[in-house]
């Protein structure tokens, strides 16, 4: 509820003034529908109509006007709250999981969890109409349920306990359909992947030549019989279960509308009175049975909603220092790894062992090793996207765990190997690098203009302007090297104290990384630089070369003394130069 009336306070109260107005209608027209018959039932009788009879038949009608734009006017209410609600949800869901760290995506049961809090954002619509529903069908019940309770207080005793197994029997099956979605959550996770991955651009190349479009649809459909048959064991239960319920809940009403009838017939009520308690019992009835309904659906939607509130619950493990600091401006002595080791939850193999290990002002260093041997988790680790299992990452001599993060952020620059291709214009994705620059259309084109990526924005059709990517209308996708291009401009435009480039031009040709890395000393000039790369022409550039094996550091040193040294730098050198010859 406390959610419901974040998202929209004004369209919530204006909705709920609609409902209780509406609910009201009913007993009105009932009171108004019993003046008429009994005025009649006089005049067939041999009387008058009363002097405002015609006023009633007139008022009856108003009311059923009045009860139509009610309902139309609460139907658009409940329109604009659904779409605030999934507006307000969805940025909440947004906001927190951008404040998590990569410790909680490597985890399955953590992904199970974002898939079920991401769905609420749009699935639970249902339940923000059903709390406003519950509170008019209360006030309707109520209302008809006195008149009941006036004619006869045992009849709407009846009335409510056939109603009562109905609802206990809904509410077991809503907990076994919870209990089934969470067990399913894994398996519609992996429906999702098979969907994707026997349909889309990145993988139609694979599956047509390796022939593997038939095996994914085959493994599809069997996945997706297994929900099935799951999903049709429990509605079976529910509609054997709720068809003896509902059996009971009828059989009760039509006994009570049978002795209102009996009575009518042997004189003791009007006709205005048998319409009247008739249409107050089926009213009672009807809104009972709803409100123990609506109510179970909404025990059933909150059993889901739990899955949002539980997610919203998650706290990130790389919290801010209370007293954090400022990133200094400017980096005076660099970055330190004192005796620092690190393993990845669930693994206790370490992937940095003791690595002690320095970065100083102004210094250009390339990482060389095989693959596994700690190179990128090096930069996660200075760039604090993960804490050191031991050990301390300082940064002129402060642990990094005392500055601020998002202000550590703003003066590193990283372009990984697998950056992100934004399906957006050129233009942005330049200025994702920066983006309180996204304005200054000089430095957008001057870091375009650095990276190489200038000529390739200005001959597209739109220039800057021109959506990339082929995911909607209009798009102009890019090659790989180009793509590499537009993410190396992000870093131009960055401007931080420190760089990463992760593989940064593994995606170019060879006359194209040799124009990006004779720019590379303008690009790192008075700033730190760390290189990751598996092309020795390009690490060669860097003041020292750090080489990696078993998460430790086996050598260091420049390009030329490694060389002479015959280790493993050397070896790798020789076995790559070879391919060349």
């Amino acid at each position: 509820m406390r959610m419901v009336w974040e998202s929209a306070p004004g369209v919530v109260a204006a909705g709920w003034a609609f409902r209780i107005t509406a609910a009201l209608i009913p007993l009105a027209m009932l009171s108004v529908g019993k003046w008429i018959l009994d005025a009649v039932q006089i005049r067939t009788g041999g009387g008058t109509l009363p002097d405002h009879f015609w006023w009633w038949v007139a008022a009856e009608g108003g009311l059923a006007i009045l009860g139509g734009v009610l309902g139309r006017a609460t139907g658009f209410f409940d329109g604009l709250l659904a779409d605030r609600f999934t507006r307000h949800v969805s940025v909440r869901v947004m906001e927190h999981a951008s404040r998590l760290d990569l410790t909680a995506y490597e985890s399955p049961a953590f992904h199970d969890l974002l898939e079920r809090a991401r769905a609420q954002a749009t699935d639970r619509i249902t339940m923000i109409h059903a709390i406003g529903a519950i509170a008019q069908q209360l006030i309707i019940a109520v209302s008809l349920s006195l008149s009941v309770l006036h004619f006869s207080p045992w009849l709407l005793g009846v009335l409510v306990l056939a109603v009562v197994p109905a609802f206990l029997g809904e509410s077991h099956f809503a907990f076994l359909g919870y209990a089934l979605n969470v067990r399913q959550t894994p398996m519609r996770r992996q429906l999702d992947y098979l969907r994707v991955l026997g349909a889309s651009k990145e993988t139609a190349k694979e599956l047509k030549l390796f022939g593997l479009a038939g095996y994914i649809t085959r493994e599809y459909a069997q996945l997706s019989d297994d929900l099935y048959t799951q999903n049709v064991a429990l509605a079976r239960r529910r509609l054997l279960g709720g068809s003896l319920l509902s059996v009971i809940s009828t059989t009760s009403y039509y006994s009570a509308y049978g002795y209102v009838i009996y009575r009518t017939v042997t004189g003791d009520l009007s006709w205005g009175s048998l319409q009247f308690i008739a249409g107050s019992i089926a009213g009672a009835s009807a809104n009972i049975q709803s409100i123990f309904s609506t109510f179970s659906n909404i025990a059933d939607q909150s059993l889901f909603l739990t899955d949002l509130v539980e997610f919203l619950k998650v706290k990130p493990t790389l919290a801010a220092s209370a007293h954090a600091i400022p990133a200094p401006r400017p980096i005076r002595d660099g970055f330190h790894f004192e005796d620092v080791s690190f393993h990845y939850p669930g693994n206790a193999r370490p992937v940095l062992d003791r690595l002690d290990f320095r970065i100083s002002r102004g210094e250009r260093i390339a990482l060389v090793g095989e693959n596994g041997q700690g190179k990128t988790t090096l930069v996660k680790l200075i760039t604090r996207l993960y804490d050191p299992t031991a050990g301390r990452v300082l940064l002129d001599g402060v642990d990094l765990r005392d500055y601020d993060i998002e202000d550590l952020h703003r003066e590193i620059g990283v372009i990984f190997q697998d950056f992100v291709r934004y399906e957006m214009t050129a233009r942005q994705n330049v200025a994702v690098g920066r983006l309180e620059a996204g304005d200054d259309e000089w430095r957008i084109r001057k870091a375009a203009g650095r990276s190489l990526a200038h000529d390739v924005i200005t001959r597209l059709p739109g220039g800057y302007d021109q959506l990339l990517g082929r995911r909607f209308e209009g798009g102009v996708d890019l090659s790989g090297g180009e793509w590499q291009k537009v993410a190396l401009a992000r870093a131009y435009l960055r401007d931080a104290q420190l760089l990463i480039l992760d593989e940064p031009t593994a995606a170019l040709d060879a006359r194209a990384e040799l124009e990006v890395f004779e720019r590379f000393a303008e690009l790192t000039a008075g700033k730190m630089a760390l290189l990751i790369s598996h092309r020795f022409s390009t690490v060669r550039m860097a003041d020292r070369i750090v080489v990696l094996s078993d998460g430790r550091i086996t050598e260091d040193g420049h390009h030329d003394s490694l060389i002479s040294q015959g280790g493993r730098y050397a070896r790798m050198f020789e076995l790559q130069a070879a391919s060349y010859r």
